[in-house]
């Protein structure tokens, strides 16, 4: 075989392999660990993923791994390539500067082919160069476990866990940078935004305080209350006991006048009430959310720590935080004068 051909073998073969390392190491710090572990997780799973979720957990020891292999073709080839070109270069006669300007040339072909050019082309493709790089990557991993497992003893911070992990901040930040690209509707960030806004709210921030409660006597006959019924529109009310703070239940106004109609207003309210599920009123929204989830169909009695009964609150007390139409009330030192 022509030398000339045979030093351009070389040179290809440790630009290749240059180019992949480069390229999957790229793209292996760029995949998004989030979409890794959803495409595993199927029930059938894609090509590749669940080898590249476990070389995403031993971070560490895939770089490791990629950086050696990456740097016998960098480093290592460099001077293979080089003690091979001043040899093939002495035997056709070739002196003077030839050597040194293919040492230059090689160098620049190195940097743009070996470097820049596959980061760029891993960083932007990250998912499909990862994906099937992944079973390639592992092979190779697990051929070099003894020296790994050497560096690992001796650096111990590469053996760490890269595990998925997030925070409220992190996500909201993602919602805005999702909403400003487009990716995701402004209303949709803003709804995001506003789940984690139910953790810092309490059933007292969100409820109808008891002055303000609806309330219905409970010795007292429905046709006694018709007026009231229909003065007020509200649609769950509290129905109270002679004693302080006793709540007897709450009857939906729908029902009673539906009672009325059916010519039982002589019952007592008392009779007709529902069974009434107590709150504290120190109980998160977000709580409280998941309570409206399991049974929507009334509203909660929100009581202090005494038991006492301090106002009601309805699921759409919660949705409307959601929606953006709750507004927290000024405080004392806010409020006009």
């Amino acid at each position: 075989m022509n030398d000339l051909l045979l030093l351009a073998l070389v040179v290809a073969l440790m630009l290749v392999g240059s180019f992949l390392c480069s390229g999957v190491e790229a793209a292996l710090l760029t995949v998004n660990p989030v979409k890794v572990h959803e495409l595993a997780r199927r029930p059938r799973a894609v090509a590749g993923a669940r080898e590249l979720e476990r070389l995403r957990l031993r971070l560490g020891r895939t770089l490791a791994v990629l950086v050696i292999a990456n740097n016998v073709f960098n480093i290592f080839g460099s001077v293979m390539v080089g003690g091979f070109a001043a040899s093939v270069f002495a035997e056709r006669g070739l002196t003077g500067p030839v050597l040194p300007l293919f040492s230059v040339a090689l160098t620049v072909v190195l940097i743009l082919l070996g470097e820049i050019l596959p980061k760029s082309i891993g960083s932007r493709l990250a998912l499909p160069v990862a994906l099937s790089s992944a079973p390639a990557v592992g092979l190779v991993v697990w051929l070099m476990s003894p020296l790994v497992l050497l560096l690992e003893r001796l650096l111990p911070s590469i053996t760490a866990l890269n595990e998925i992990s997030t925070d409220e901040e992190e996500i909201r930040l993602l919602a805005r940078l999702g909403s400003q690209k487009g990716q995701i509707e402004a209303d949709e960030a803003a709804m995001i935004a506003k789940v984690f806004q139910l953790n810092d709210l309490t059933a007292r921030d969100l409820m109808l305080p008891r002055v303000a409660a609806p309330t219905l006597e409970g010795g007292a006959s429905l046709a006694e209350q018709q007026p009231l019924l229909l003065r007020q529109q509200a649609a769950w009310w509290v129905v109270l006991g002679e004693e302080v703070d006793e709540v007897l239940g709450v009857a939906s106004r729908e029902q009673l006048l539906g009672l009325l109609l059916e010519g039982r207003g002589e019952s007592l309210v008392a009779d007709l009430v529902d069974p009434v599920e107590f709150v504290p009123e120190m109980i998160r929204a977000d709580r409280l959310l998941t309570s409206f989830r399991r049974n929507s169909a009334a509203v909660r009695v929100v009581v202090d720590e005494f038991g006492g009964f301090v106002g009601v609150i309805g699921p759409e007390a919660v949705l409307a935080v959601l929606a953006g139409w709750w507004r927290r009330p000024p405080s004392a030192a806010e409020a006009p004068p």
